[in-house]
């Protein structure tokens, strides 16, 4: 047996924590609120790409970081013809997933999205802004910002610190 290699006769006393493993409960979404109608003054543009038309812009003080580890943000896009588009949304950042909850009516009020499925944020020419917020802004390698004001910071500054530029 001295012939055998150590990996197979670890040092006595190492602690494996594969039992950790089944511990872990599955992934469960907390309940989410419609945020207020976004407010022109608190709109942060952001940087999607130099083919991107329009203006991208989230309204910080709808970011939120839930329990669950999803972040939550109002968007709002701006058409170069003016039309404007408002959703509340939603970024897993360790399955690089995405969700709509709901689309903003002209009077402030919400409409609830018939889809509530999760789906992969798509890193594409056009309609970049998902993978742009989640790469860049607020799930710098694939974690999510801890805080709110992380991720208005990270807005602000035109990406997130741990981002490579």
């Amino acid at each position: 047996m001295a012939d055998l290699p150590a990996i197979l006769f670890p040092p006595q006393g190492t602690v494996y924590d594969f039992d950790d493993e089944f511990d872990k409960k599955p992934w469960q979404e907390v309940e989410t609120q419609l945020p207020p109608a976004p407010r022109e003054e608190t709109l942060i543009p952001f940087y999607v790409s130099p083919t991107a038309q329009g203006v991208f812009s989230v309204d910080g003080a709808t970011i939120s970081v839930g329990s669950d580890g999803v972040v939550r943000y109002v968007l709002v896009v701006v058409a170069q013809g003016g039309a404007r588009n408002v959703s509340y949304e939603g970024l897993r950042c360790d399955t690089r997933e995405r969700r709509l909850y709901a689309f903003g009516r002209p009077d402030g009020s919400w409409s609830k999205a018939r889809s509530n499925q999760w789906g992969l944020v798509e890193n594409k020419m056009v309609n970049r802004h998902h993978a742009a917020l989640s790469r860049e802004y607020f799930c710098p390698g694939g974690v999510a910002i801890r805080t709110a004001q992380e991720g208005v910071a990270a807005l602000k500054a035109g990406g997130h610190p741990d981002v490579p530029r």
